[in-house]
């Protein structure tokens, strides 16, 4: 405990901010200059961060623009998603998802309750992205302990940063989707009230209906199984018996799987020459329907479920310079939003509700450089009330408070670059169970987490930079895993969780390779992380479950999962690479590519579920100034290293192109990008996805999407 109180003191002393300041550019096209890194302590080349990181903007964001995050970021090196349909859809890093990667919008979290099931969606609308930056590894903890994954944070402009030169700023864009008929628009625009004021407002809407897929809804296995059960002799007492071989025949589309999102967004800030201070409302309104997971065995339900969510949302950013010798600047981020989401049954009743009023907020003390020494102090504050209403309610009603004192601090010698940061978080858990409710009972947690990171880079040559990070984290549990004790229909499974657990902690190493120069650049990642008291579900004996249900005279009707804790190991690579093979008259060839791979293993329980199958893409582009062609190969290996209640995934081979027009290539204003999405239509499946067995990915789609700004 003493060696905490030390870590504490000197957390007090530094700290890390969220998000550094950067010029924005409009929605539209923009430069694709080198990738600079603004998630961090401060905006540095993409070379320079020490741990493995991406960078999403321009051209390369417009072509890769899908509804959700999480597919709209699968093709980045290390990134895949859960897939759970076309509307839900949360990024997975390195195999990690849920509690263990952290999605930002600005800095700050998307305030939802994403990171509950992975059939409830992120409230971040990408259509409405400047950049997108994924961070791994030791960066990562400065977001929080749960981002042990790592962090995503899509910066948008809903807060102006500038004074636009012309008094305005207007961007907009409008997509069309073949696979799922989708129909996508969204504006924003700034508008200067004299020198120093300006206010925005933006807006989206997107429609689309249900998902066509290249073939079977259902895997060959639940197919063979539903067909076996349609054979079986019909219960009469059974008054609405499934139709079993109807569901092994579903193909070409994936039924209950329209959508339709709207948002909208205002803000305003007021822009000096030695600081900024500006707030901005939105509004999100979704109703989008999850795929059926069919019955194939006798004794199965199957619903057809369609959610509506409602988020109102209030956030304020500020920067003043201070002129101090030592500190630079101070910065403040904080937003507010209040959630709600209904889960419909097919006559449009409310079965189960959830609410979520969520705050957060950072405070960040950010040092003038002194020689090379540059760092940043700060303390997070993060508070969730969140209660689940309804007869299939897994959770009590819980509150969890959070706050962290957070340090990093940056030596740069030139060749020789090191890192080091520190971060103590104390984390209270409530749950508060209504009287006479018998399915939960009253529990309150506190726990201290102190987290640290210490890294360098050494410069081989002017272009090559190799780098070594270790990291310790101690993570909190989450309200779900230590207070659930219910049936949850969106991942078909009781799941039972434990309030007696350990904070969890992991011991992580990552070597990291940067090489750039004139006509190549290649990035390399390889990790390893251990963990102790590491939570993960398992599949129990139903009899486990039942005890927990009978106080309250509730079924089991899920197989049973139960929250355990255990020792366990993440490894894996990941890389990317792209050299310019010549030129032809205007057209520049270039060639690149990417692979990741990971391997998870749970001690005494074996292979962590639902981990990404190993990947390669590689991609030939020639470009010029006014067009830009692509075709592109993406190959996902079989994954066949797998937990008992999970199937095994088969590869697939995906072929994409596009093509990008920019008509007038000196404003680069107007951009057009069409693109054919697997063109093959190959029947594709993603091993992170609890529905891969029932819900594949989109069949051959065909994409426009046409962008502007002014």
């Amino acid at each position: 405990m003493k060696s905490k109180f030390v870590l504490l003191a000197t957390a007090m002393l530094f700290a890390a901010p969220a998000v550094a300041q950067t010029t924005p550019t409009a929605i539209g096209p923009g430069d694709q200059g080198p990738d600079i890194v603004v998630t961090g302590v401060v905006p540095k080349s993409e070379t320079d961060v020490l741990s493995g990181t991406s960078v999403l903007r321009g051209a390369e964001l417009t072509r890769s623009l899908r509804p959700t995050i999480g597919d709209t970021l699968a093709k980045l090196p290390g990134v895949s998603a859960t897939s759970f349909g076309p509307s839900a859809s949360r990024p997975v890093l390195r195999g990690f998802q849920g509690e263990r990667i952290r999605v930002l919008t600005d800095g700050i979290g998307s305030i939802d309750v994403s990171n509950t099931s992975v059939d409830h969606a992120v409230i971040i609308d990408p259509l409405l992205a400047e950049r997108i930056e994924v961070l791994r590894g030791p960066a990562a903890l400065l977001y929080g302990s749960s981002a042990v994954g790592g962090v995503v944070n899509v910066i948008d402009t809903r807060i102006p940063r500038s004074v636009p030169e012309a008094g305005y700023r207007l961007s907009g864009i409008g997509t069309y989707g073949s696979a799922a008929n989708e129909r996508t628009v969204g504006a924003a625009g700034d508008l200067a009230l004299g020198k120093h004021f300006v206010v925005h407002a933006d807006g989206s809407y997107t429609k689309s209906g249900d998902l066509r897929i290249g073939g079977y809804a259902l895997t060959d296995q639940r197919r063979r199984e539903a067909l076996a059960t349609s054979r079986l002799p019909v219960d009469p007492a059974n008054t609405d018996p499934i139709d079993y071989a109807a569901n092994a025949a579903v193909r070409g589309t994936l039924p209950n799987t329209a959508a339709q999102t709207w948002t909208a967004g205002v803000g305003a800030s007021l822009i000096t020459d030695t600081g900024s201070l500006g707030v901005s409302y939105s509004h999100y309104d979704s109703l989008y329907g999850v795929p059926i997971r069919y019955a194939t065995l006798p004794g199965e339900g199957q619903e057809a479920p369609r959610l509506s969510i409602v988020q109102n949302r209030v956030d304020l950013r500020g920067e003043v310079q201070t002129g101090g010798g030592f500190l630079d600047r101070i910065r403040i981020r904080a937003g507010h939003a209040t959630y709600r989401h209904f889960e419909l049954a097919p006559d449009g009743a409310i079965g189960t509700a959830f609410y979520n009023n969520g705050t957060e907020g950072r405070l960040e003390l950010v040092q003038a450089k002194r020689g090379g020494w540059q760092g940043a102090s700060g303390v997070q504050f993060f508070n969730r009330v969140f209660d689940v209403k309804g007869d299939e309610a897994f959770l009590p009603k819980n509150e969890t408070n959070q706050t962290g004192l957070f340090t990093v601090q940056q030596l740069d010698l030139g060749k020789l670059k090191a890192e080091a940061g520190v971060r103590y978080e104390m984390t209270d858990v409530a749950a508060r169970t209504p009287v006479g409710d018998l399915r939960f009972s009253d529990a309150s947690r506190r726990f201290d987490a102190v987290s640290g990171s210490v890294g360098m880079s050494y410069g081989l040559t002017d272009a090559v930079r190799v780098g070594i990070n270790l990291s310790h984290t101690e993570r909190a549990p989450s309200a779900e895993e230590l207070f659930a004790n219910g049936a949850h229909a969106g991942t078909q499974a009781y799941e039972l969780g434990n309030p007696n657990f350990r904070l969890e902690k992991s011991n992580g190493a990552e070597l990291t390779l940067h090489a750039h120069g004139t006509g190549y650049s290649f990035d390399a990642s390889a990790y390893y992380t251990h963990f102790n008291d590491y939570i993960s579900e398992n599949q129990v004996d139903p009899s486990i479950c039942e005890a927990a249900a009978a106080p309250s005279g509730r079924t089991v009707d899920f197989p049973c999962f139960q929250s355990i804790q255990a020792d366990a190991t993440y490894y894996g690579v990941e890389a990317q690479g792209s050299v310019l093979l010549g030129q032809i008259g205007g057209y520049k060839i270039n060639a690149d590519a990417l692979g990741d791979y990971v391997r998870a293993t749970i001690r005494d329980q074996g292979p962590a579920p639902r981990i990404p199958a190993a990947r390669v893409l590689g991609g030939l582009e020639a470009q010029s100034e006014a067009l830009a062609g692509r075709v592109e190969v993406e190959h996902v290996f079989d994954q066949n290293r797998i937990r008992a209640f999970e199937t095994t995934t088969p590869a697939y081979t995906m072929v994409n192109a596009s093509l990008a027009i920019t008509p007038f290539p000196t404003n680069r204003k107007l951009s057009l990008t069409l693109s054919a999405n697997n063109l093959f239509d190959v029947d594709a499946r993603r091993a992170a996805s609890f529905l891969k067995d029932f819900a594949p990915l989109a069949g051959r789609d065909i994409r426009a999407t046409l962008r502007f700004s002014l």
